[in-house]
């Protein structure tokens, strides 16, 4: 049960990004399409593979006390890390230039750049360079995850599932308030769901 909670709360931080994604391009009316959805969602769980991959051969070569310590202290100190910025943004109302702690103002932005031809939708050129932002972002969590022994496998299932679904819903909330706040507060909120898992994996 606690393998399965761990690798979704990992999962549901790491896509809330795609759910900031969604959203700015539903206010955009910038849509995108099954394919492209599809190559975002193939993408995220790549990457998560990739570096859930690297982070358990780091595991071999620790005890497992010593790699459960080492890998929840380090997605507290990223979820700390992630919630502070967060914070100092919506006090500040700055920019961000990481994707990964973009919020809805931000992410509109991007939204307009990343629709390279101007066509109204994302094509596949357009779905690689947002996944790619959002997967480089989230490499250092998966490592770290992985090291404390969250599951790989039910992970990148949560991870495919999560992203098409977190895009969906984001585009459907794109001009509804609940939308706007959700996007806002959604980096604060992956923050703090990581300081959640990295506590639960302490003691696990």
């Amino acid at each position: 049960m606690m393998l399965v909670l761990s690798a979704l709360l990992f999962s549901l931080s790491s896509n809330l990004d795609n759910l900031v994604v969604g959203t700015a391009y539903g206010i955009k009316k910038i849509k995108i399409g099954k394919v492209a959805n599809l190559i975002i969602a193939i993408v995220t769980s790549t990457g998560t593979f990739l570096s859930m991959s690297v982070g358990y051969y780091i595991s071999r070569f620790l005890s497992h006390n010593l790699a459960n310590f080492l890998g929840a202290g380090a997605i507290i100190i990223l979820g700390i890390y992630f919630a502070i910025e967060s914070i100092i943004k919506l006090i500040n109302n700055t920019k961000s230039k990481e994707l990964s702690l973009k919020d809805i103002d931000d992410m509109i932005e991007y939204a307009e750049k990343s629709d390279l031809d101007k066509s109204g939708d994302i094509d596949i050129k357009e779905a690689l360079l947002v996944s790619f932002g959002l997967t480089f972002n989230n490499l250092g969590t998966g490592i770290a995850a992985s090291v404390t022994g969250v599951s790989i496998g039910f992970t990148v299932i949560f991870t495919f599932i999560l992203s098409i679904i977190t895009i969906l819903l984001g585009e459907a909330l794109g001009n509804h308030v609940i939308g706007k706040v959700l996007g806002k507060y959604a980096p604060l909120i992956s923050g703090i769901i990581l300081i959640l898992l990295g506590i639960i994996e302490l003691f696990n």
